[in-house]
């Protein structure tokens, strides 16, 4: 029988539906998998009776002759953010160690109708704050990639869905949740080598998922190609009125419509992305990305996003500027940590428990973010990064006239070792410096992976588009998918 735990989405859905195998039969394979992986760190906590109890209903579904849902007999792991009923929650801080929800997020409570089921919580960068997944209070998750060096160096597997990417890419989970703020589901994907989705802002809802920085957080999924994304993001998606960002738009079927023939389709090429310092590596994967686009059938334009370079700034000041409000509920009152020193008022608790709960770049974030928003700066740099925000969405309005999608690269580099940057926060914002610009105008973009680097690690490219036109970014992916025949896999070392 083929090996369960090589196979994505659509064939364990497909497989369990014919009766290939049972969704037991594949629970416990990937179950297996986890145990085994514990030196990647890539889950907080597991749950493997959650994802047999999913399997038996789906089998037992199955037996009796009833209709199964989209992601019938698939297992998956959770990121940390989103909350899970009976399941401790953490976003990766001290400050919620031993939280247990009393309720279940939209999108996990989505995807459990769909008919997945949970393997365990996945570890990400504390309150998803990081681009290389090293500020976790339960410590680093390392990709399962490593360079051919003969050193052996740990190596980053992205941030903050770091947990979510090892998971899929190690095949210790067919597919998993994440959630980009500004580049959080692709980065890690372009990482790890496989395939990352982040929807129009809106597509999913918000409601149950710990919160960054509200106005840009977005779920999506993450799995090993276009179609499993597809299907997954269709079973997560769908209007909430308990999130007052949701969008109340049907859901269309997009594995349906999946269409790799770009005939009569514009791709733009921004001139403002061929960045100094890219890896030329990386620039070359961009000109193949190209060429596969036109052998689909696609016309490739020249465009230009003006406002690019200062889009990473701009969101450097918005994000921490959310998040030292969101964070500041976190206050050792009502749940999580509480410190409280001998003697201490209600003040001195206040900071004895922020000081023991928040990780160092959770305080760097939120120190930017009372420091922009105070009575004395509030103008000089929050509004000005939000009046850039405007004129960024305004450039891909722009762009938007003359393509249908736009083409780049989805990180400037491929995979660091980790540690490499930890000293350095502006070396590692940097990371994000392509993926920043469609978070601040909330479209839909994609990684898919490309190839590898001289040094075996996996490239991806990104594709972004107008919103609400996830199908349009999908069938772009889909075309590079086909063409660029990505195969390979991390080989075994934990």
């Amino acid at each position: 029988m083929t090996n369960l735990t090589d196979l994505g989405v659509a064939a364990i859905r497909n497989g369990v539906a014919n009766g290939d195998f049972t969704a037991r039969e594949v629970a416990e394979a990937f179950n297996a998998n986890v145990a085994a992986a514990k030196e990647l760190n890539a889950f907080i906590v597991t749950t493997p009776e959650k994802a047999l109890e999913a399997a038996d209903a789906v089998d037992a579904d199955r037996a009796a002759g009833k209709e199964l849902g989209s992601m019938a007999g698939v297992p998956i792991g959770m990121k940390d953010l989103f909350a899970t009923k009976g399941v401790q929650t953490t976003a990766a801080s001290h400050i919620l160690e031993g939280f247990t929800p009393e309720y279940e997020s939209t999108v996990s409570s989505n995807l459990w109708a769909a008919g997945a089921g949970m393997l365990g919580k996945l570890n990400l960068d504390q309150f998803a704050m990081g681009s290389s997944n090293e500020t976790s209070y339960f410590g680093n998750v390392t990709s399962p990639w490593r360079r051919p060096d003969g050193a052996n160096t740990p190596m980053s597997p992205g941030g903050s869905s770091g947990g979510s990417s090892t998971a899929v890419s190690a095949r210790l989970a067919p597919a998993a949740t994440g959630t980009d703020t500004g580049g959080s589901i692709r980065q890690p994907a372009a990482f790890t080598g496989i395939t990352g989705v982040k929807p129009t802002y809106g597509r999913c809802s918000r409601w149950g998922v710990v919160a960054f920085a509200s106005s840009l957080d977005q779920a999506g999924p993450m799995a090993h190609d276009v179609r499993d994304c597809a299907i997954m993001l269709g079973a997560m998606a769908g209007f909430d009125p308990k999130d007052a960002t949701s969008l109340d738009l049907p859901v269309p079927d997009w594995e349906a419509a999946l269409n790799s023939d770009l005939k009569g389709k514009k791709v733009g090429i921004p001139r403002e992305y061929r960045m100094d310092g890219t890896d030329p590596e990386i620039l070359q994967s961009w000109d193949n990305g190209i060429a596969w686009l036109k052998d689909a059938g696609a016309e490739v334009v020249d465009i230009s996003l003006p406002h690019t370079k200062y889009a990473l700034p701009a969101y450097y000041i918005i994000a921490p500027a959310e998040a030292s409000s969101n964070l500041a509920r976190y206050d050792g009152v009502r749940y999580g940590l509480r410190d409280l020193p001998d003697g201490a008022g209600l003040q001195d608790m206040y900071a004895a428990t922020r000081a023991e709960g928040f990780g160092d770049e959770v305080k760097r974030r939120i120190l930017i973010g009372t420091y922009v928003l105070s009575a004395g700066f509030y103008d000089a740099y929050y509004t000005q990064a939000q009046k850039i925000r405007t004129l960024v969405a305004q450039d891909f309005e722009n762009a938007f006239k003359e393509c249908d999608v736009i083409l780049a690269p989805t990180t400037p580099t491929a995979s660091f070792g980790l540690g490499e940057k930890s000293d350095d926060p502006l070396g590692m914002y940097l990371n994000d410096v392509f993926a920043v610009p469609a978070s601040l105008a909330g479209l839909p973009a994609m990684s898919v992976p490309c190839g590898v680097n001289s040094e075996g690690l996996p490239l991806g490219l990104q594709i972004v588009g107008k919103a609400f036109d996830e199908q349009g970014v999908m069938n772009a992916g889909l075309a590079i998918e086909e063409r660029a025949g990505f195969t390979a896999k991390p080989e075994k070392w934990w």
